[in-house]
């Protein structure tokens, strides 16, 4: 009581108050600005899209707590074969920003923006890609070279710092430091399949995902055209398999939506070609899965591909 006698007596000459006659009202009132005021509420999150599984990962790895990031086609799903639901819409309808690959990927995604009278901004992460052709078409699957995924990253950098620029230097941030992380990852998948040598470098797989893998890290993909992604292949489709990994003196098979491991081992004795196991191409797998980022999913693959091909 002596000590918070003083400090109400050194208070009241400093600002003038007549000596010893400060209360302990009056003193309250003086310290109580002193004290640490409750920190703000954070911002509301911002809402944003993504179209599929692989983008809503680099979308919430740039974002960070800022966003909330809801994906259309989750995890193991096919997005080209995708068909929206009106709850797709209702995201849409709620969102500030759309995350979108582009190249013809999402064939689905005009219909569903139209549908959904969204006033979202429509970003489309492969822009400034160099794409690759397909046939009479362009390959989609750009995100299978590192060196677009940090394209596809500074793209989402920007649309976030513009959408949110209280939040740019954690956009920012966050994506320099991924953008390091990608640098490396490219890094180890160029030393891995170096590793491989060079004349059995060569796999089947039944889905001609792995353009941009093949151009960038010198892995040769044959994907037979018609090949069932149904559980059940047809006789035909093993023979068109069967037939690539003949003529093409192919090291390795790797098979996409395969359950039935009839159709592997028998495809592995009319050939003499290791079955390699599946690849992750167009979704990550489910969180306890081998595949549930970006970075795992570009790992796992290049071990399948290490394990089968090697020796």
């Amino acid at each position: 009581m002596d000590s918070l006698r003083a400090t109400s007596s050194n208070l009241s000459r400093l600002i003038g108050f007549p000596s010893r006659r400060a209360t302990l009202a009056t003193l309250a009132l003086l310290v109580s600005p002193l004290r640490a005021q409750p920190a703000p509420p954070p911002p509301p999150r911002l809402p944003v899209v993504a179209s599929f599984s692989i983008l809503g990962d680099l979308v919430r790895i740039v974002g960070g707590d800022r966003i909330d990031v809801t994906t259309i086609v989750g995890a193991n799903g096919d997005a080209h074969v995708y068909q929206p639901s009106p709850q797709d819409g209702r995201r849409l309808a709620a969102a500030k920003l759309v995350f979108v690959n582009g190249l013809g990927f999402e064939g689905w995604i005009d219909r569903l923006v139209s549908a959904s009278k969204t006033k979202a901004r429509i970003v489309t992460a492969s822009r400034a890609v160099t794409p690759r052709k397909e046939g009479e078409g362009v390959d989609p699957h750009a995100w299978q070279d590192v060196a677009n995924v940090k394209i596809y990253v500074a793209n989402i950098r920007d649309a976030l710092v513009e959408a949110d620029p209280d939040g740019a230097a954690r956009y920012k941030a966050n994506a320099a430091e991924y953008l390091h992380a990608l640098g490396g990852l490219d890094a180890e998948i160029v030393a891995a399949i170096d590793a491989i040598p060079r004349a059995r470098r060569r796999v089947v797989s039944t889905h001609d995902a792995f353009g941009y893998f093949a151009a960038r890290y010198g892995v040769e993909f044959i994907a037979p055209q018609g090949v069932s992604t149904d559980a059940e292949a047809s006789a035909r489709d093993i023979a068109r398999i069967v037939d690539a990994v003949k003529t093409h003196k192919v090291a390795a098979v790797f098979l996409e939506n395969i359950v039935d491991p009839r159709f592997a081992q028998r495809i592995a004795a009319e050939t003499g070609a290791k079955v390699g196991g599946a690849l992750y191409s167009d979704a990550l797998s489910p969180p306890d899965g081998p595949a549930p980022s970006y970075v795992r999913l570009m790992r796992f693959n290049v071990k399948q591909l290490s394990e089968a091909l090697a020796r």
